[in-house]
């Protein structure tokens, strides 16, 4: 009876295929850390118009009531 080998034509393409995973791989990871370089570069920075008008914005609290969380929107 004769084998049928298809697993061996397959193995020979085994660093082809490495290398093509490394690439994406490496290219997938290079995507995340250039974003997160220029997102920690260009941050906007909030002009005094801005910070006055979120601090207009706050809530008072009453302070007879005890205050587990505030959320600010």
């Amino acid at each position: 009876m004769k084998r049928r080998s298809t697993l061996a034509a397959i193995g020979g393409y085994q660093p082809f295929l490495f290398a093509v995973g490394m690439y994406f791989t490496a290219l997938f990871f290079s995507i995340f850390v250039c974003s997160a370089i220029f997102h920690a570069i260009n941050t906007p920075s909030k002009s005094v118009a801005d910070k006055e008008s979120t601090a207009s914005k706050t809530a008072s609290i009453d302070n007879s009531q005890q205050v587990l969380l505030t959320v600010a929107k």
